[in-house]
């Protein structure tokens, strides 16, 4: 039997014991100096991860890549992301949290400065996949420590400063990312070196605040087999979907490999779960209809929140021709409607206990948001733009933070880590499929507008209006008058077909919540007793055997 010894990371703390079980709740000077670090650690995620958003059209255009290039240097982050999300999560249940979370810092910052070094896009994608080692961490992690401190009843009051920090790191990366892009004496690399001194602030501060007791366990195992078999999985069915369509047709002796291969490793990684003494994902969480409901929901989530929005720099820059700093400045209706509805949420939550309401809502106005943006060209007014994205913001802020809650809700806290990387992963695995099915089908609707429209002109290809590569990425600035014309409404209608592919997707996730059994929030950090629904822990939650 496995034994644990139970310590303190800081004096004054309380013992494991009385904090996990909630006999002895933080108070709220602890809960906000131990969030102090924490919400740091993650502006910087935010902003490292935001700041190139603007300046990726150029940074693409100066290394010489093409569409599939910019998809790509997305799609590796979240691809790395996806496969390590689960890992890190069941981790959180055997080590120190506070030391993961310095861990995935590190790497994530490290990476940053060496994609700043990137002498092609190639290069650039590699260092984007270490990334989104570290960014997984940092998204597992930060939700977990976050449930090890706060019950969920209580979580909503304290949702204002994680909304505010996402909506800073949101909106000041980009407008940061294009200054430094559109200065001359700096440029984009400077993007990627800019978060290195604030993780070296978050660092210090994390260590200074950060106090959580560590449960010391013996015959630790770590499922060293499942996290191969579902990372092999996962990565094999994003290429897949990448270069389906592009390197070769869909219906393909390669699609066939890659999907029949991708599913045995999947039934392989479902084997060894079933199996291991301490499984990355336990199976027996998805006994749960909560977990299990909410899961799927945060795919479809995924899809259409980041396979929608990525694209939202190439719009404005080169459908509408506005800068990168410009960009930034015109997203804002967007990430100001997720701030307000993720804070006036949480906040309305905390006094009422009611959450599914909100996901319904958040769901309605994700799939509208979605549909309306659908309908924009080039030279769609702005204040209509500004309007579609506050709607997509706002459904997004309802649904992101609070289908964690729910899944939080359900389970103990020797699971907690498992269960919030569980839907970290489903999230970031839909978010990965959407930027990539998304992109390749964008790629291939603008290659065939700038077609039609270079006939219209006399032109015979789309290669006249990229420099004589149909698919890199245009510079406008280089483009004459009637051709410039022709792109910019190229990419209007084009970024504008992604969203109408991905709202029936978030409809699909608002039938999901709308199934999901509304269950009181409890009070306590613990579950007194397995849930109503399903049993998510075990005979020795509490039992510290």
């Amino acid at each position: 039997m496995a034994t644990s010894t139970p310590s303190k990371e800081g004096p004054g703390s309380p013992g494991p014991a009385e904090r996990d079980t909630g006999a002895v709740p933080m108070t709220h000077r602890q809960i906000m100096e131990a969030l102090s670090g924490l919400l740091l650690g993650m502006f910087v995620s935010i902003l490292s991860s935001t700041v190139v958003s603007n300046a990726l059209p150029r940074i693409i255009a100066d290394l010489g890549g093409g569409q599939s290039a910019y998809t790509w240097v997305v799609t590796a982050t979240l691809l790395t992301m996806t496969a390590s999300t689960p890992l890190w999560g069941k981790l959180a249940d055997l080590f120190s949290k506070k030391l993961l979370v310095q861990l995935a810092l590190v790497i994530f910052v490290l990476a940053s400065a060496g994609a700043g070094l990137a002498q092609d896009a190639g290069t650039l994608i590699a260092f984007r996949a270490v990334q989104g080692l570290g960014a997984g961490g940092l998204a597992a992690l930060s939700q977990i420590i976050i449930a090890a401190m706060i019950p969920p009843r209580e979580r909503g009051r304290y949702s204002g400063y994680l909304g505010a920090t996402f909506a800073v790191g949101t909106v000041g990366g980009p407008l940061l990312g294009g200054v430094i892009t559109d200065t001359s004496w700096l440029g984009w690399r400077w993007c990627f070196y800019v978060g290195v001194p604030f993780a070296v602030l978050a660092l210090f501060v994390l260590q200074r605040t950060l106090h959580l007791p560590v449960i010391r366990r013996q015959d630790v195992k770590v499922d060293w087999l499942g996290a191969f078999f579902i990372t092999a999985a996962v990565s094999l069915l994003l290429i897949w979907v990448t270069l389906a369509g592009n390197n070769y047709d869909w219906l393909s002796w390669q699609t066939y490999t890659m999907v029949g291969v991708s599913v045995v490793l999947g039934f392989a990684f479902v084997v060894t779960e079933t199996r291991a003494a301490e499984p990355i994902v336990p199976l027996r969480l998805f006994r749960n209809r909560t977990i299990t409901l909410t899961a799927l929901a945060s795919l479809f989530v995924g899809i259409a929140m980041f396979g929608a929005t990525v694209f939202l720099s190439q719009y404005f820059q080169l459908a509408r021709g506005e800068s990168p700093t410009m960009s930034g400045v015109l997203t804002i209706p967007m990430i100001a409607g997720l701030f307000l509805s993720t804070t006036v949420s949480g906040q309305i939550i905390t006094r009422t206990g009611r959450w599914k309401v909100w996901l319904v809502a958040g769901g309605i106005l994700l799939t509208a948001g979605l549909g309306l943006l659908g309908t924009m060209r080039h030279d769609t007014p702005y204040w209509q733009l500004a309007v579609h994205m506050a709607l997509l913001g706002i459904g997004v802020g309802m649904m992101m933070q609070n289908l964690v809650l729910a899944t939080q809700n359900q389970v103990a806290l020797s699971d907690l880590g498992a269960a919030s990387s569980v839907l970290a992963f489903f999230r970031s695995l839909g978010g990965a499929v959407g930027v990539s099915v998304l992109g390749a089908v964008l790629a291939h609707r603008i290659t065939d507008y700038v077609n039609e429209g270079m006939a219209g002109l006399g032109g015979s290809s789309s290669g006249e209006a990229t420099g004589g590569n149909g698919s890199a990425i245009p510079d406008l600035a280089t483009l004459p008058g009637p051709v410039r014309a022709v792109v910019e409404s190229a990419y209007g209608h084009g970024v504008a077909d992604i969203y109408l592919y991905a709202a029936p997707i978030a409809l699909i996730a608002l039938v999901l919540v709308a199934l999901v059994k509304e269950v009181p929030l409890r009070t306590q950090l613990d579950t007194p007793q397995d849930p109503a629904e399903g049993t998510t822990g075990n005979s020795t939650a509490n039992a510290r055997v």
